[in-house]
């Protein structure tokens, strides 16, 4: 979806902001529940008030997130001179808004336009090698020299030189809230960005960063850009899992090449192997991405449609028919519409039944199981 073609939302009032940001933070609900609840009822203000009813097919009770504790999280972003950002508002980065499960509210502080520049993320490893961090740098600065976006996780190493090379053109997307910093060590780093960068977050404040986090900050990173970069990374690393939600969302996937000899240029090397885009200057990376219309040349990771669905079409099928489809093993929701005969619309309201009762999981590629 591009800019010209995206939805406008009218103008958020305080109370349906409010309830927005309490729908999202209510137990089982995730980007994809919170938009079909949106859709469905209008106002997240009128789903939080059917939430109740989901436990008859649901099979459980059901409480939304409490008000006093949405309140003090409000108040915990004004405190750190941040703001919302909710996914139908026309700020909203075009590119971020066309990954699967895309953050439905972002909190920020900085300068927004720069997520509606040309952006290109590096990622690479934490412990890097002093020659990568060196290259990392001077890659950002190219970059930002071209007039790049340079986006990174501001983690050790190859994140932080990228950000320091392309300083102020760079956005940070941390895994914490956004007034946490972490790592430690980049906490000057971290609040040098947002006061003349872009600082995101997804997480509430206050919000430690935690294992689980980490991935759904790089689906962020790799969200925002048309491209992204491997400097230096190992395997098996959060680098390659950044790499691979590129390639799912249909961007550009690029890696630096180094020895067989190092562990941590095998990851790279392997990217490059199977279909990543061999780069050697800031320059291959500015001539892949000039112009990028959502055709890359890397053939890394196929992408990944997301499902949608047209409001008023959900009905028909009984969460405990789609259950009895459903294991552990994760499986493609395409295959659950197969083979229960129902629409998809209506595979798709059971679902979020089964997802807000608890019982169900969603995971990458449009996979859903039941909870372990």
């Amino acid at each position: 979806m591009n800019e010209a073609v995206r939805p406008q939302a009218a103008p958020l009032s305080q109370p349906e902001a409010f309830a927005r940001i309490r729908l999202l933070r209510s137990p089982n609900i995730g980007p994809v529940s919170y938009v079909m609840l949106l859709a469905r009822y209008g106002t997240a203000a009128a789903a939080l008030e059917a939430l109740p009813d989901f436990r008859k097919k649901g099979g459980r009770q059901y409480r939304a997130a409490p008000q006093d504790r949405i309140e003090r999280e409000v108040e915990g972003v004004r405190a750190a001179g941040a703001k919302y950002l909710f996914h139908d508002q026309p700020d909203y980065p075009a590119l971020l808004a066309e990954i699967g499960g895309a953050p439905r509210i972002i909190t920020y502080r900085g300068d927004l336009s720069l997520a509606a520049k040309p952006c290109v993320a590096m990622v690479g490893a934490r412990n890097a090698s002093a020659a990568a961090v060196k290259l990392a740098r001077e890659f950002g600065q190219g970059l930002a020299d071209a007039g790049f976006t340079v986006v990174s996780g501001l983690a050790r190493g190859i994140d932080g030189a990228a950000h320091e090379g392309s300083f102020p053109r760079t956005i940070g997307v941390i895994a914490s809230g956004i007034d946490i910093a972490y790592p430690p060590q980049h906490t000057d780093l971290q609040e040098r960005i947002a006061s003349e960068g872009l600082l995101i977050a997804e997480q509430p404040p206050g919000t430690e960063p935690r294992g689980s986090h980490f991935p759904s900050r790089n689906r962020i990173i790799a969200g925002l850009a048309s491209g992204t970069l491997v400097v230096e990374a190992a395997v098996k690393s959060g680098s390659l899992i950044t790499a691979r939600l590129a390639g799912e969302a249909g961007r550009e996937v690029m890696a630096i090449p180094g020895s067989p000899l190092e562990a941590r240029s095998h990851g790279c090397n392997h990217l490059i192997r199977e279909g990543a885009v061999l780069v050697q200057s800031p320059e291959d990376v500015v001539e892949l991405l000039t112009g990028f219309d959502g055709s890359p040349r890397s053939t890394f990771r196929e992408p990944v449609t997301p499902f949608d669905s047209e409001p008023g079409e959900m009905a028909g099928a009984e969460p405990a028919d789609i259950a009895s489809l459903l294991t552990t093993a994760p499986v493609a929701i395409d295959e659950l519409i197969r083979q229960s005969g129902t629409s998809a619309a209506a595979v798709q309201l059971a679902l979020l039944e089964l997802e807000i009762a608890g019982r169900l999981e969603r995971h990458a590629a449009g996979r859903v199981s039941l909870s372990s």
